[in-house]
């Protein structure tokens, strides 16, 4: 495992619970990237639970593991739920949650709160800056659902946050950029699976918002 130099400030060394992740986002003042008219728009739910793991509760966090598409940048990459702003969408964060039905089956307006927003992000898919902009939208799920994956998604992953606030599972992985091997930060989470790139980012800006002293893990 690699080494971790970062994290929560002293203020915030504990086991992240759901509540006080609730009190944070509360007054948390999230930043909004520019967004012209030529703008894609697109927006991920983040969505957290509550769970009990031996005796103890504990916060997990959802991702998903995108389908193998050829020509699609975020191919096979862990990712929340979301995608692109449509014009029947009255807003980002109704965007985040029909794109969460339509991937996964998830209903979040029945069985889920919105808790919070998270910092907007500028698409970079293999180094290149685009001109879409994400917005990630935070959610207590609220009771228990099924989930319906669609043909975009390839599995849903539910994995505990704590490890991830910590830095335990924080190491490095090697991917091909543009015909040249380049490494990247992220978190190794529970079947192996690689959390990097654009995600990681959104993972950053989360624990920035529930600590303003928040430092990134070194590697």
């Amino acid at each position: 495992m690699a080494g971790y130099h970062g994290g929560f400030s002293k203020e915030y060394q504990t086991v992240i619970t759901l509540p006080d992740i609730e009190r944070r986002l509360a007054s948390y003042a999230a930043k909004r990237s520019p967004i012209a008219r030529s703008t894609r728009a697109a927006a991920v739910a983040v969505i957290l639970r509550e769970s009990i793991h031996d005796g103890a509760t504990r916060t997990d966090l959802l991702f998903i593991r995108r389908a193998d598409k050829t020509g699609d940048p975020w191919s096979g990459h862990m990712a929340f739920p979301g995608g692109h702003m449509e014009s029947s969408d009255d807003s980002l964060l109704a965007a985040a949650v029909r794109e969460t039905h339509e991937e996964i089956g998830l209903d979040l307006q029945a069985r889920a709160t919105h808790i919070g927003t998270l910092d907007q992000q500028r698409a970079q898919p293999r180094g290149r800056t685009l001109d879409m902009v994400i917005a990630p939208y935070v959610f207590r799920l609220d009771a228990d659902a099924a989930f319906r994956p669609n043909h975009e998604v390839a599995e849903v992953v539910w994995t505990p946050l704590d490890p991830i606030a910590r830095g335990d599972n924080h190491t490095e992985e090697e991917r091909i950029i543009s015909g040249s091997p380049v490494m990247f930060s992220g978190y190794r989470i529970n079947g192996g699976h690689f959390v990097w790139g654009l995600t990681y980012r959104m993972m950053q800006s989360f624990f920035e918002a529930l600590d303003p002293n928040w430092e990134a893990p070194n590697v």
